[in-house]
C-alpha cells in the first residue's frame, strides 16, 4: 500500500506550514492565551487560504477536499500550536450541514468557506459521559417550526459562533421521545443563553442553555450523521496530536542538545536517549493509527466506528506519554507558562478528552470486540 502523499497534499502540507511559521509565532498565541482564547480572527486567515471551506463542496464555495487534506491541514495546525476550532467549524459542522435541506446548506455552506459564519457542534451534556445517545435536550413541533430546551457543555468557542447545530431527541404530541432529531439554532435566537470561559489550553468553550428556543430541522433522524460528523472529529484531533507531539518531540531534542549537565549536554546521558527512544516509539504509534482513522472514514458505520475508536484509544495513550516524558525531559522549564513546551502539553492533555476520552474509546472498542474475543461465545 502506498502511503506517500500526492503532491498536491505535500504543497497544502507546506502552504499551512509557511502561514504558522510566518503569521503564527508562539509570542502571538501566548498572547491571545492571555487575552481569554478568542481565536475568531485566526480562523479568518486560515479562511484567508481557503481552509474554511476545505471540507465544503465546491458548489457552496468551498474546496471540496477529502479526509486526508483535512488530516494535513490538522497535523500542520498542531504543529503550530494553532488554537483556532478548525476541527470544529471546517469539519465537523459541514459534515452534519451535509444532510440539511438544500435551503439551509445555501444559507450558512458559503458563509462557513469564507469564515463569515462559524458554526460549532453542540452536543456533549452532563451525566452523558460521552455517550451521543444519551441526551436529555429536547425538541417539540411549536406555531412555527421546532423548539429546543436542554442545556449543552463545553461547546467549544461557544461565545464566538454564529450558530450551533444541536442534537436533541424529537418530542411529537403526545409521544415521548423519539430518534435522535439535528438542529440548527442561530445566537440570536430568543431563549438562548451562553456562558463563555477560557480554557486550559489558551481555548475558549461556553454553556449553552436553551428555553424554548426556535431550531431549524435540519435532520428528523440524525443519529447516523452525528455518529460520521463525530468520527471526523476525532480523526482531525488524532491528526493535530499528531502534529502537536512532533514538534514537542523536536523541541525536546533540541533542549537535550543544548542543555549542559555535569559538563556534558543532557543528549549524551543513556538513560535520558532511552527515553527519547520510546517517546519517539509512542509518536510513530500515534501517527500510523491517526492515518488509519483518516483512510476508514469513508467505510460503513460498522468498521468506521470501531477502527476510529481504537485509534483515539491509541492517541489518547500516546500524548500522555509524550507530554509527560517531554515535560520531565525539561526539568523544571517544562511547566513555566513562558515555555513553549508546557503549552503544548496543555494542548495534548485536553485533546485526549475532546470526542471522548481514553477510556471512554477503550469500552466503546471493547463493546464491539464481543462477537470476535476470547474464546468463549
Amino acid at each position: 500500500m502506498d502511503f506517500d502523499f500526492t503532491d498536491d497534499q505535500q504543497a497544502l502540507r507546506e502552504a499551512v506550514r509557511r502561514w504558522v511559521d510566518k503569521g503564527f509565532a508562539f509570542e502571538r498565541r501566548h498572547r491571545l492565551a492571555q487575552d481569554g482564547g478568542f481565536a475568531r480572527p485566526v480562523y479568518a486567515e486560515l479562511a484567508d487560504l481557503g481552509l474554511g471551506g476545505l471540507a465544503i463542496a465546491e458548489d457552496h464555495g468551498g474546496l471540496g477536499f477529502g479526509a486526508i487534506e483535512a488530516m494535513v491541514v490538522c497535523e500542520e495546525l498542531g504543529r503550530g500550536l494553532v488554537n483556532a476550532p478548525y476541527v470544529h467549524g471546517a469539519l465537523v459542522a459541514p459534515a452534519l450541514l451535509a444532510a440539511a435541506p438544500a435551503a439551509l446548506q445555501a444559507t450558512w455552506l458559503p458563509r462557513m468557506a469564507t469564515a463569515e459564519a462559524l458554526v460549532v457542534l453542540a452536543h456533549q451534556e452532563r451525566g452523558a459521559r460521552h455517550d451521543l445517545h444519551r441526551l436529555a435536550t429536547v425538541a417539540r413541533a411549536g406555531a412555527h417550526g421546532h423548539v429546543l430546551t436542554g442545556t449543552k457543555s463545553i461547546v467549544p468557542a461557544g461565545d464566538e459562533a454564529d450558530a450551533f447545530i444541536v442534537p436533541a431527541r424529537l418530542v411529537e404530541g403526545g409521544a415521548g421521545p423519539t430518534a435522535i432529531a439535528l438542529f440548527l439554532v442561530d445566537r440570536a435566537a430568543a431563549g438562548l443563553t451562553l456562558r463563555g470561559y477560557p480554557t486550559q489550553d489558551g481555548a475558549r468553550a461556553a454553556e449553552l442553555k436553551l428555553d424554548d428556543t426556535p431550531a431549524a430541522l435540519i435532520a428528523v433522524d440524525g443519529g447516523e450523521a452525528l455518529e460520521r460528523a463525530v468520527d471526523i472529529g476525532i480523526a482531525g484531533v488524532c491528526a493535530e496530536g499528531v502534529g502537536l507531539m512532533e514538534r514537542l518531540v523536536e523541541l525536546t531534542v533540541e533542549y537535550m542538545n543544548t542543555r549542559r549537565q555535569f559538563g556534558v549536554t543532557l543528549a549524551s546521558f543513556q538513560a535520558l536517549r532511552h527515553r527519547i527512544a520510546d517517546v519517539k516509539m509512542q509518536l510513530e504509534l500515534g501517527r500510523s493509527m491517526s492515518y488509519y482513522a483518516s483512510l476508514v472514514l469513508g467505510e460503513p458505520a460498522p468498521k468506521r466506528r470501531q477502527a476510529v475508536a481504537q485509534a483515539k484509544v491509541q492517541l489518547g495513550q500516546s500524548m500522555r506519554f509524550v507530554g509527560q516524558q517531554c515535560v520531565q525531559l525539561h526539568g523544571g522549564i517544562g511547566v513555566t507558562d513562558e515555555y513553549i513546551g508546557s503549552h503544548y502539553f496543555k494542548r495534548l492533555a485536553m485533546l485526549e478528552l475532546s470526542f471522548g476520552d481514553t477510556l471512554h474509546h477503550l469500552g466503546e472498542v471493547s463493546r464491539r470486540m464481543h462477537d470476535t474475543a476470547g474464546v468463549f461465545g
